[in-house]
């Protein structure tokens, strides 16, 4: 327990520093409203049912779009690790769209699918992919030869290979590879919903700013970081689950 909040403490100092900046005029209340107040405004949106309404349409597009990255990523990646053709034509256009800023795609998925949730499903998709492809094709490359040569000879075919030799082999760099996307959904979320969307949390973010709403503002935006915070909590105690067997 003392370690648990020792490592959270820097978080309760940030907050009774944002307070008193606030309460004190160090920092203008207009710039940075008090966390008390974002506090209320926070209880208002859930009463008034905005955030949750929002917040259950931002969390289906961001885990729809993950989830289909990581089904086609984990297997396009464990298969160019050992289908060298496939290798040969894919990998060129993974290492092309690695660097690309992600949100440059807003403007593409949006003229292919519009303004629903298909734009920010497939920008997600395909911003999520890309980290969980490289993951999955560097622990498969990792696989121990003599284990896929034993297999081979007992008879094993290629999917049975596959499930019972590579993806084990893969899924610690897999599982790092899928953490990173995870963060990536969120920021790819609110990127798109913020410029192009009628509901999410960035819409919201956008309309309460742009109607003066500071403390609402703030009040979505923590409400991000601490589902995205949350998240990467939670998918690290997955993560020591599906690797116990490696201890």
């Amino acid at each position: 327990m003392m370690r648990t909040a020792t490592r959270y403490l820097p978080l309760l100092l940030l907050a009774v520093a944002w307070e008193l900046a606030a309460r004190l005029n160090i920092v203008s209340s207009l710039a940075l409203p008090p966390l008390s107040s974002v506090a209320a405004a926070w209880v208002d949106l859930i009463r008034d049912g905005e955030l949750i309404d929002n917040g259950g349409a931002s969390l289906y597009r961001a885990f729809a779009g993950l989830f289909l990255a990581v089904i086609v990523g984990g297997g396009l990646g464990m298969a160019m690790a050992r289908v060298r053709l496939l290798d040969v034509f894919v990998n060129p256009l993974v290492e092309l769209f690695y660097p690309l800023p992600k949100s440059a795609l807003i403007p593409v998925t949006v003229l292919w699918l519009g303004f629903g949730d298909g734009s920010k499903i497939l920008l997600i998709f395909l911003g999520c992919m890309i980290p969980v492809t490289i993951g999955a094709y560097n622990g498969a490359r990792g696989s121990d030869h003599a284990l896929v040569w034993s297999a081979r000879s007992m008879g094993a075919g290629p999917l049975r290979m596959m499930w019972d030799v590579v993806m084990p082999s893969a899924l610690p760099e897999l599982l790092n590879g899928i953490r990173t996307a995870l963060a990536l959904a969120f920021i790819l979320l609110v990127s798109s919903e913020l410029i192009v969307s009628q509901r999410g949390f960035g819409y919201l973010i956008g309309y309460l700013g742009s109607t003066g709403s500071y403390e609402g503002m703030y009040a979505v935006v923590l409400t991000v970081a601490f589902l995205g915070f949350a998240a990467d909590r939670l998918y690290q105690l997955l993560m020591q689950w599906l690797l116990r067997w490696r201890e």
